[in-house]
């Protein structure tokens, strides 16, 4: 409990707020690979305002401007040091003269990586003991070589409603219904502890104008890095499932956050962010979860933000690219061509009632003088791009603050 109270005070309250909300909102998810091997290497490394991944990852941020950004292996530390570090000598100032941003708003999720479940998950023979090790992240609630390696952060222009936030970081694995826990791998004492979550779902309600809307933020396991029995592969699939039952009305009776409160989602109008490792049509993910997500009557379902520099970027690699039954102008990650290829793995999902009104992934063309802001393998700031919805947000019916 201890951590989510520190986690919670790096949200910043704010009291007072435009009546109306802005014409537009810009929602983005980014995996921007600011994880480091050792506990404190990323607030090191964000203390050199010379850093060229942290450069270049606000350079991006500065040229799409999103309002409300997830950004996902962003390393977790209690007191949001590198988050605050990132904001002030990074967001705050002009990249290669483009415009500063400032996020005055700030949720830094406690996360299940690198926590010791006691348990010899791995089932390499025993318990680990020694932190900083991969035998320590295999026996972790998920996978790390310390606490929040691969954490996430929310980063907002607009207030946080601190009270309202709703952390799943310790629902069991076990709790979720039809739960597809591979048979047998793990012993009865772990699978009472055993958690869902390999980072964290949370659900982050965002004042803006009147309006209050929930991101729903996640980052589940990627599915590979097993065996045969595809536990990180039905941990993924039950990850992204976790969303489908949070918004379903008739249920949510077992759904039990953090603070112990009861039931599924409570609000009207939500986003569902982050980069959820399954892509609908290719790669190595149980498909059907991200389907039934994005096949969801309270998302919206026609509109998918795409790139010309995916579509170029998939022609020229070829390789598994060329056998993949998806359209490449989705893809969203930048994978080996030789195994696994390009894919579509990071989303950004409003719900039905948010107009959307643009959108992209930020992939440019190698003719566009910013492609060296992404570049070819080895990346200047992570295999992943930058997503973006833009949506619609409509004043609060006279009388009605939600």
């Amino acid at each position: 409990m201890r951590h989510v109270l520190i986690a919670l005070s790096c949200c910043i309250a704010a009291t007072s707020f435009a009546a109306e909300p802005p014409p537009t909102v810009r929602f983005a998810t980014f995996n921007v690979s600011m994880f480091r091997e050792q506990e404190g290497g990323l607030r090191s490394d964000l203390a050199d305002p010379a850093n060229g991944q942290a450069r270049f990852a606000a350079a991006i941020l500065q040229e799409v401007r999103p309002d409300v950004v997830l950004l996902n292996e962003f390393d977790w530390d209690a007191e949001g040091l590198s988050a605050g570090l990132f904001r002030r000598n990074f967001l705050a100032v002009a990249q290669d003269g483009r415009q500063p941003i400032d996020y005055p708003y700030v949720y830094v999720a406690e996360s299940n990586t690198g926590v010791p479940s006691g348990h010899d998950l791995d089932r390499d023979g025993a318990v680990a003991t020694a932190p900083g090790t991969r035998a320590w992240g295999g026996d972790a609630f998920g996978f790390g070589q310390f606490p929040g390696q691969y954490g996430f952060v929310v980063l907002s222009r607009f207030p946080i409603v601190q009270d309202g936030i709703r952390s799943f970081r310790l629902l069991r694995w076990r709790d979720l219904p039809g739960a597809a826990i591979p048979q047998g791998r793990y012993t009865p004492a772990a699978l009472e502890v055993l958690r869902l979550s390999s980072k964290n779902h949370v659900d982050v309600p965002i004042r803006i104008g009147e309006r209050v809307l929930h991101l729903l933020a996640s980052h589940p396991t990627p599915p590979t890095f097993d065996g045969p029995e595809d536990r990180n592969g039905a941990r993924n699939a039950d990850e992204i499932r976790f969303w489908s039952h949070y918004l379903d009305p008739r249920g949510g009776g077992w759904l039990a956050d953090d603070r112990g409160n009861i039931g599924g989602f409570q609000g009207d109008s939500f986003v569902i962010a982050g980069d959820l490792n399954s892509d609908p049509l290719d790669g190595d993910s149980r498909h059907d979860a991200i389907r039934e997500l994005l096949a969801s009557p309270r998302l919206q379902g026609s509109f998918a933000p795409t790139s010309v520099g995916g579509v170029e970027q998939a022609r020229l690699q070829g390789g598994v690219n060329s056998q993949q039954q998806g359209n490449p102008a989705l893809d969203t990650a930048d994978f080996d061509d030789r195994n696994v290829g390009n894919l579509r793995l990071d989303y950004v999902l409003p719900s039905v009632d948010l107009p959307v009104v643009g959108g992209g992934v930020y992939w440019p063309a190698m003719s566009d003088p910013r492609f060296g802001l992404v570049g070819n393998y080895p990346f200047p700031v992570s295999d992943h791009r930058l997503v973006w919805v833009d949506v619609k947000v409509e004043p609060a019916p006279k009388g009605d603050v939600r």
